[in-house]
């Protein structure tokens, strides 16, 4: 049999830098820095340097990067926030969390928010939109942008999938009041457990970051504002800033596998069955995932784990339709493109250090279950 081919394989990543990172990790022992130390201090610095963007703010992990800006902007009941219903779940669960409503608005054709429904969705009770740069692929911020400031809206992108994409020349994270980076270990820049960072426009946003990760206060036992405790180790930070370093390469490995898929699933004739991800004008992509839209897809995936090749749902469930959520709905909430995303998205192996030969055999076991051998 074939040698198996994983959806992702982390270790790829990280053992060549195996022995580096060890003795980042010896330093930080030796320093007894644990927490918000020199190396995270160090890690937003180039983090900051690399994206462009004006403040950075390590936190415990993306799901806090997203909550912590809504905290400083005081979500709370009767407060609706837009987000978009085909992602992840912590974008929708930070707003719940602290009482807010989440809206719920439709996806386009790049399996990004969809604009048109987002405008459509703006009430007055509309306090924040939380746009996802999903698969690795940014949304139209300067439309968004423009949306948002014609009705004051706070803005804060979730760049979870997305560190190092752009739109018209711009990274994610530098457009909006606050961008929100996840480093969870299957991420283009991942960690070796969970870890986050919140980019801020401003100064003033940016303390406020400061204060609420750490309980609220700026001087300690003094606390200004409720806050939480979200800080990065020093550990993470320290791994973390050896693999920023070859981050390019791993954009530039993800985007060679990505240009591969698509050149091989266009000479395989399969336009009818297979729909391949679809790029938005004046963007860089970044590849986190190759999501294609399949006909018969479960059959599909099947067939591939039969072959021994990963694949994996991103998403099975619209959050529209997610039990967790249903108490914020007031009435039944139809978006037929995110209906029909959960119904026929497949993401294929993707990272940088995947061979040639293997995507051609993904490819061709793909061609293989719809055209036979």
């Amino acid at each position: 049999m074939s040698q198996k081919i994983p959806l992702i394989d982390v270790h790829a990543q990280n053992r060549p830098l195996q022995e580096e990172m060890l003795t980042a990790m010896r330093g930080v022992l030796e320093s007894g820095a644990f927490i918000l130390g020199p190396e995270v201090k160090a890690f937003e610095d180039e983090f900051r340097a690399y994206t462009k963007v004006p403040h950075a703010i390590a936190c415990a992990s993306g799901s806090d990067a997203l909550l912590l800006p809504l905290m400083a902007a005081n979500i709370a009941e009767g407060d609706e926030v837009l987000v978009p219903s085909f992602t992840f779940y912590a974008t929708a669960g930070a707003v719940a969390r602290l009482g807010g409503t989440p809206v719920f608005v439709d996806s386009d054709d790049t399996c990004n928010i969809s604009l048109v429904d987002l405008e459509k969705k703006i009430t007055p009770r509309t306090k924040a939109l939380i746009p996802v740069h999903l698969f690795g692929q940014m949304v139209d911020m300067d439309a968004v942008m423009k949306i948002a400031r014609a009705k004051n809206l706070l803005v804060i992108e979730d760049c979870a999938q997305s560190i190092g994409a752009e739109f018209r020349g711009k990274q994610c994270g530098a457009f909006g009041d606050y961008g929100a980076f996840s480093f969870y270990p299957t991420k283009n820049l991942g960690a070796i457990g969970d870890a986050g960072m919140v980019s801020a426009a401003d100064t003033q946003k940016a303390e406020l970051m400061n204060m609420i990760r750490v309980h609220g206060s700026k001087q300690r036992y003094y606390h200004e504002l409720v806050g939480t405790n979200s800080r990065l180790d020093s550990l993470q930070a320290a791994v973390l800033r050896i693999k920023l370093r070859h981050l390019r390469q791993y954009e530039q490995g993800r985007e060679r596998v990505a240009a591969l898929y698509t050149r091989l699933f266009k000479n395989a004739g399969l336009s009818e069955e297979i729909r391949l991800p679809v790029v938005g004008p004046e963007r860089k992509h970044v590849w986190n995932q190759y999501t294609v839209r399949a006909k018969k897809r479960d059959a599909l995936r099947a067939h591939l784990g039969g072959l021994g090749i990963g694949s994996e749902i991103y998403y099975p469930l619209a959050m529209h339709k997610q039990a967790a959520f249903q108490k914020y709905l007031s009435k039944p909430v139809s978006l037929p493109v995110c209906e029909a995303l959960e119904q026929e998205v497949l993401s294929l192996p993707m990272y940088p250090e995947l061979a040639d030969a293997q995507v051609e055999r993904v490819v061709e076991a793909v061609r293989g279950f719809f055209r036979g051998k």
